[in-house]
């Protein structure tokens, strides 16, 4: 009959790829659990005020109109709706993709019943495929796998949340509009089931037998599934436990396969007690705790409680005595085995011939510390209990005084059973793969003894005393041949026949006589030694490996080991030579990633190096929050001896009178310091002392974890001074796992908020816009200087930017300025939304704007009555000019800011890195060259789209100062109307509180009406500069126009002096052209 599982068998593959499938749609939700953006939580008031409209569980399905309708009701949610979208629509697709996956998997495996059903797959049906043992058991995993993916989601990703991701995504995406979309079957298999995972919280009637049944399974294919479970060993474990008291733990895995699948039939739990009773007394009747799928465990006192035959066939296993007998058995295993392990590790005594010859007695031993450590790390866990449950509270305190628990004695014995089961491994590998060589060297061994001693026995090799003896000598030749035709192939045969000939040597030896001679003795001895060795090497088989690895199982831990973090850390902190033993405890861990990825790796699946990197990542991440201490233990030293160099220790003369050595000695603090530096040495070799090691499949590189560690804890220590230095007078977000500078080895820390801000950086960055603020400052371009309105003190100057760059070097200078380029984003947009919602809907503004065109028009000529037409139209238009004004003050500032910043850049740039700077700017230079070039000429080359050069450099030279923030386009914008005349009125209605002074240029003329020339002149710059060209040209042309008008007003009146207003327009113009570089010509045009 054909391998079920082989490559050209249908009926197998299918279900393999399903199974295989399940595991990596179950990977998958784990990782995707740890990004749920928070804001689907709504937990505080502010975020349920702020997102409550945009954010709807599955009620929004009953009347998507009338939600909709508030949006299109208010243009501010429009604008947080679309912000949320961009922010949230690439996790939630990931979200959704998985969810379908879910519901894609369960209606795969009906449509496979069905085709069984059918005969689709030839000579196969459901009973044959359950009589075949892979069948069986990737029929069972199936439907267990499915079970386990809804209660990880419901675990780990709230009901409420997941309503909220799930609508939004309908919103957000073209899913709505799609005809073979199944999102109403994904909805309806994931709506909230009412469950919380928050301890103390009320179990839902009905949970979770209800939700498994919204989609429904073949009755008979449960029913057959719950009977192989129940009284097959479908996955042959217990030939790795031989001894009855074992039972339960070689069962394990199957127990967990049982106790999902009954939630598909509840009528077992509910009513049907002998099938119960038969359940518990085969997988339950020691133990209570189960590891259901990667270390979730749950308790079956909690879980079965609401069943009455599961909880009524339980209380045998939950009488009190019954917990003390086991507690105490426990109790007593775990005081044996640990002087027992402890001896075997010592230093010599594993040697390769105490292994064979004591295979069963080590196998054993290992059997008893990994049953003894399953039990006590699991029902002595604090999350298999719930701390409200007084039931449970009770049967923790038994568990615990009974079984005299000590989580130190514990963790010794799980860290010395590591290391032994790791050595013992080893050791084991090594013997294997020598094996052949091994036992032909033995043989050859023989063999040559054999041919010598014929031909000692011929009388012509001269041997003392030993007379010529032509049968021995024939005798022993054909021992010798006998010898040489052992086959190693064929071991059983080799091995009968070695017994036989170790007699034979054993017989010649007393029948012969041939005690009598001590060298033919030793010669019989040493060949007897030799075959001996060769069924000794000949025993050594992989089966033992296979036991070892079943057997040193710990995937139950993968959760429950976080419990004993602390405990290993404080280990290593007292002697970090213990990495070497948890070394082994991780590679012991490791031992999980085979569950998830025997089937993923048995469909050849493309899923494999994806989860096996989610499952590996997750260990490393674990090894690296474990090994930390050593890091946080040598900046925790060096704190000490910097505290002692700083405050303690005297700095040393270069003259020193003699009768004040002494004083100057200082020898306590002195030998303090060579004490603290020799710990930190002390940890350094500690981590090192680790190996490379391969976790599942990522490796583990010591060194790189000890550097990575340092600037963990470099950053986090920084970052804490600069959170705790930088806070001044307390008054598109980007996701972590989006942010190319934030790490997983080595993350930036988030603290609490103490302001708007989000870090440190915000802080500072905000505090310079608050000190040089349009409205209370005034700058000074000529000295680069702000000065208060009121007072006329200097504020701040151009030397705060070389303080910041001393301070944070020039990354954290680069920052700020990358930051305040953000925040002119942000600005920018809020103002064109300020001009096209408030200004461009008021249809008397927008009257002003149509008659002022009709004024004005042709710009080239002259406005007739001109002072009259342009004070009505800004009398006219003066309410709105407010909120304009703010907005254009505050880009020039950040403007201002970020010009200062690019000089200081520049400037340190050009002394610490000079050939740096140099080549910068000649790659500069020779891009735009070769860009111009192309515009004129298409076929020269150009930079592709897909070629990062233009993107990397430009990086490299705003990090340098080498550009220029005027230039900049910050934002894509579309046409609007009337925006030249808008500007223009707004330029000529901020005129009159201006004055033009010789020394200082334009000033404000009264301090409570502030207006800031520079800011304003730049503000309104960049303003255009996100426009096409022609609308800078046409408000340049009025303004030109404002001034001939003027003029010619005031010459036909003949006033002698020129109006204030104007020498304004002029002043606005001449900085224009200066700060934009435009020609002369170009001003003298209009």
């Amino acid at each position: 009959m054909v391998d079920f599982l082989a490559e050209n068998n249908l009926c197998g593959q299918a279900i393999l790829r399903i199974v295989s499938r399940g595991n990596a749609i179950i990977a998958e939700l784990l990782r995707l659990s740890d990004f749920i953006p928070a804001v689907f939580r709504l937990k505080d008031k502010s975020e349920q005020q702020k997102y409550g409209d945009i954010i709807c569980d599955f009620s929004y399905f009953k009347g998507p109109e009338y939600y909709e309708g508030k949006l299109e009701a208010k243009p501010e949610l429009q604008d947080l709706d679309e912000e949320f979208r961009e922010n949230n629509i690439e996790i939630l697709s990931r979200f959704y993709l998985a969810f379908e996956s879910v519901h894609k998997y369960i209606v795969d495996l009906n449509r496979y019943l069905d085709d069984l059903n059918e005969g689709v797959y030839i000579q196969q049906t459901l009973e044959t495929v359950l009589l075949n043992e892979d069948g069986k058991q990737l029929l069972c995993e199936a439907l267990y796998l499915y079970g386990v993916m809804l209660l990880v989601i419901d675990q780990k990703i709230e009901g409420e949340v997941r309503e909220r991701m799930l609508v939004s995504y309908y919103r957000y995406s073209a899913a709505r509009s799609s005809a073979d979309s199944n999102l109403d079957d994904i909805c309806k298999l994931l709506r909230s089931t009412g469950y919380s995972s928050q301890p103390g919280a009320k179990r839902p009637a009905n949970y979770p037998e209800s939700y498994f049944q919204r989609v429904p399974i073949s009755a008979p294919f449960i029913s057959m599934v719950h009977g192989r479970l129940r009284s097959d060993d479908i996955y042959n474990q217990v030939s790795a436990y031989p001894l009855p008291e074992h039972r339960s733990t070689a069962l394990a895995n199957q127990a967990a396969m049982l106790y999902v699948c009954l939630y598909f039939s509840p009528s077992i739990l509910h009513t049907q007690q002998a099938k119960m009773r038969e359940i518990v007394d085969k997988y339950f009747p020691d133990n209570w705790v189960i590891s259901i799928y990667m270390g979730i465990t749950v308790n079956l006192v909690e879980a079965w409680e609401p069943y009455k035959a599961a909880k009524t066939a339980l209380n045998y296993t939950l009488d009190s005595a019954n917990i003390k007998e086991q507690a105490t058995r426990y109790a007593a295993r775990t005081e044996s085995l640990r002087p027992q392990v402890q001896q075997l590790l010592k230093e010599g005594f594993l040697r390769e011939e105490i292994i064979l010859d004591n295979i069963p007695k080590l196998l054993n031993c290992l059997r008893d510390c990994n049953v003894a450590i399953r039990w006590l790390m699991l029902h002595s866990a604090e999350s298999a209990y719930d701390p409200n449950n007084k039931r449970l509270r009770q049967i923790k305190d038994q568990v615990l005084n009974d079984s005299k628990y000590n989580p130190k004695i514990l963790f010794q014995l799980l860290l010395d059973t590591a290391q032994f089961e790791f050595t013992l491994k080893e050791m084991f590998k090594q013997m294997l793969s020598e094996k052949q060589i091994k036992w032909e060297s033995f043989k050859k061994e023989g063999s040559e003894r054999m041919t010598e001693l014929a031909e000692v026995f011929s009388g012509v090799k001269p041997l003392t005393r030993v007379e010529k003896n032509e049968n021995l000598q024939a005798w022993f030749r054909e021992i010798s041949k006998q010898i040489e035709s052992l086959n190693y192939e064929d071991s059983t045969a080799a091995g009968r026949k070695t017994v036989q000939l170790i007699q034979a040597l054993v017989e010649v030896q007393e029948f012969h006589q041939l005690e009598s001679n001590l060298q033919v003795c030793q010669f019989l001895a040493d060949t007897r030694k030799f075959l001996h060795q060769m069924i000794r090497t000949i025993n050594i088989k992989e089966e033992v490996l296979i036991t070892m690895q079943i057997v040193g199982d710990l995937s139950y831990a993968w959760q429950i080991i976080d419990s004993f973090t602390l405990m290993m850390q404080e280990s290593i902190r007292v002697n970090p030579s213990m990495v070497t033993k948890l070394r082994a405890t991780f590679l012991k861990l490791a031992s999980a990633l085979d569950l998830p990825l025997l089937r993923i790796n048995q469909a050849n699946s493309a899923d494999l190096l994806s989860v096996s990197q989610f499952y590996s990542g997750e260990l490393v991440a674990y090894v690296r929050k474990v090994l930390q201490i050593i890091p946080e233990s040598m900046f925790t030293s060096l704190a000490k001896i910097i505290k002692l160099q700083i405050h303690d220790i005297m700095e040393v003369p270069t003259r020193l009178d003699k009768d004040k050595l002494k004083d100057y000695s200082q020898l306590g603090a002195r030998y303090e310091v060579a004490k603290l530096t020799h710990d930190i040495s002390i940890f350094t070799e500690g981590i090192l002392m680790m190996k490379t090691t391969l976790v599942g499949i990522i490796k583990v590189d010591p060194k790189q974890l000890l550097e990575d560690g340092i600037r963990k804890e470099l950053v986090k220590r920084v970052a804490y001074a600069l959170h705790k230095g930088l806070i001044f007078n307390p008054k598109a977000k980007i996701q972590d796992w989006q942010s190319v500078h934030q790490s997983t080895h080595i993350p930036i820390p988030k603290f609490p908020s103490v302001d708007e801000s989000a870090t440190f950086i915000g802080r500072l960055c905000r505090e310079i816009l608050r000190i040089t603020d349009p409205k209370v400052t005034c700058y000074i371009d000529q000295l680069n200087t702000w000065y208060d309105l009121r007072s006329h003190q200097e504020v701040t100057n151009n030397r705060l930017f070389s303080e910041i760059q001393n301070t944070l070097g020039t990354f954290g200078l680069n920052g700020l300025d990358r930051l305040l380029c953000f925040m002119i984003v942000k600005e920018l947009q809020n103002f064109l939304i300020l001009i096209q919602r408030t200004i461009l809907k008021d249809k008397a503004v927008v009257d002003v704007f149509k008659a002022m065109l009709g004024a004005v028009n042709p710009v080239q000529g002259i406005v007739g009555n001109a002072s009259k037409v342009y004070a009505n139209a800004v009398a006219k238009t003066q309410k709105m000019w407010g909120a304009y004004l703010e907005a254009i003050m505050k880009v020039g500032q950040m403007q201002i800011l970020r010009q200062q910043i690019a000089n200081e850049l520049n400037y340190s740039c050009k002394f610490d890195s000079k050939h740096l700077g140099a080549a910068l700017e000649n790659i500069n230079k020779s891009l735009l060259a070769d860009i111009e070039a192309h515009y004129q000429d298409p076929s020269l080359p150009y930079p592709k789209e897909d070629n990062p050069l233009l993107y990397d450099i430009t990086a490299y030279l705003e990090a340098a100062g080498i550009h220029n923030p005027l230039n900049k386009i910050y934002i894509t914008t579309k046409r609007l109307p009337y925006f030249p005349i808008i500007n223009f009125l707004f330029i000529i209605a901020q005129l009159p509180k201006l004055q033009y002074n010789k020394n200082q240029g334009m000033t404000c003329r009264k301090a409570t009406d502030p207006v800031d020339w520079p800011p304003l002149v730049l503000g309104m710059l960049t303003l255009l500069k996100q426009f096409h060209s022609r609308y800078t040209q046409q408000f340049l042309a009025l303004i030109g126009q404002f001034i001939r008008s003027i003029m010619e007003q005031c010459t036909s009146q003949k006033i002698p002096d020129m109006p204030s207003d104007v020498v304004g327009a002029l002043m606005f113009l001449e900085d224009y052209v200066k700060f934009t570089k435009l020609s002369r010509k170009f001003r003298t045009i209009m």
